[in-house]
């Protein structure tokens, strides 16, 4: 995949914590860098790929969008995560989950075709 399409970001933000691996998909990538451009301010990925294995993705029935390479998780907090859900809706991504509770406070959008969508929920 050739990051220079996608400034904002660089491949250790993607990277799969249990593996190391990087498997985006180019097309969540254009999209994610879309939202980035529109925000306009830098945006924290806190969890991108996730291999199968990964734990997170194994405790479920079945591995969601970040084992597919189009999902990430955002951190953003406040005003600015409303900014980014609003955003998020208006551009088309498929799944957006919010967590505004608690400590590590994030919006989840991905690009899936699989499940109920459009879908969105909150942790």
């Amino acid at each position: 995949m050739d990051w220079n399409r996608y400034p904002n970001f660089a491949p250790n933000e993607f990277k799969c914590s249990h593996c190391g691996k990087v498997e985006m998909q180019p097309a969540f990538m254009e999209q994610l860098q879309l939202l980035r451009t529109i925000y306009g301010k830098p945006m924290r990925i806190t969890s991108g790929y996730r291999c199968p294995e990964h734990p997170v993705e194994a405790r479920k029935s079945k591995p969601g969008a970040h084992s597919e390479g189009c999902a990430a998780d955002i951190g953003v907090v406040g005003p600015e995560a409303h900014v980014v859900l609003r955003l998020a809706l208006e551009n088309g991504f498929t799944g957006i989950g919010v967590q505004q509770k608690g400590e590590g406070r994030f919006i989840h959008v991905d690009t899936s075709t699989t499940g109920a969508r459009p879908s969105v929920w909150s942790y």
